[in-house]
């Protein structure tokens, strides 16, 4: 892996700031639950994301089900100046140094996928490396875990990792759990406008959008259509 300049990257809390629903859109080529999306899909796609206004990009590494490599978060680094999630499985210390080197801001840690010992050095090792976490969630526990784990951005998934099915109750009902000073990610289910503005009314802050930008015929498009949907304050 070549690895980038070591310039200051840009913070994902800071682009996930914003007077509207934060877009975070997202290259993947492939998914467990829908198969081959775009295996087409490059950096170019990036371009087209930060024209749209998107907020961030997500890059899937993953190989073996979303068909993506570390080289893929090199070449989105290279062609655009937004904010890049490097999304994972993160379980190893060495991932978070190769992220960092691969020009990511910031990571996916899932905590289903990290012990209770595992997940707070994760989230510390990515803090001395100068990386910021989404900690992502499905279940109330899971939620309480972030919080006590000191998460600054969490993500709420709707999809169901092992049955792979969405229910967009599940976020409907921990978003609102979330302190308004920690920044909230709805994950999955995500392609409409209408979908948004769900997303928005339970106080979410951003959403994370991929299959439908990858089957996208005018990505650039559908991301600015996304992306106006004004947010509303979350009490906690």
């Amino acid at each position: 892996m070549r690895a980038t300049p070591d310039v200051p990257r840009p913070l994902l809390s800071d682009a996930l700031r914003s007077d509207t629903v934060a877009v975070i859109a997202e290259l993947k080529r492939r998914s467990p639950s829908k198969g081959v999306l775009n295996n087409a899909l490059n950096a170019g796609q990036s371009v087209l994301f930060e024209r749209g206004g998107a907020a961030a990009i997500s890059v899937l590494t993953e190989p073996e089900f979303f068909g993506g490599t570390i080289e893929d978060l090199v070449a989105v680094r290279a062609a655009v100046a937004l904010p890049l999630l490097r999304k994972d499985f993160h379980v190893d210390p060495m991932q978070l140094i190769e992220a960092r080197m691969a020009g990511a801001s910031a990571v996916l840690l899932i905590v289903r996928a990290l012990s209770p010992d595992e997940l707070p050095r994760m989230l510390t090792a990515a803090r001395h490396l100068e990386l910021e976490s989404v900690v992502e969630v499905r279940t109330e526990h899971e939620l309480e875990r972030a919080l006590d784990a000191g998460a600054e951005i969490i993500g709420v998934n709707s999809r169901d990792l092992e049955t792979l099915e969405v229910d967009e109750t599940v976020p409907q009902r921990l978003i609102p759990r979330i302190p308004p000073q920690v920044l909230s990610v709805w994950e999955s289910g995500v392609s409409t406008i209408e979908d948004v503005a769900r997303a928005a009314a339970c106080g979410a802050d951003a959403v994370l959008v991929g299959s439908a930008l990858s089957r996208s015929n005018d990505p650039e498009a559908l991301v600015r259509t996304l992306a106006g949907v004004t947010r509303k304050e979350r009490r906690g």
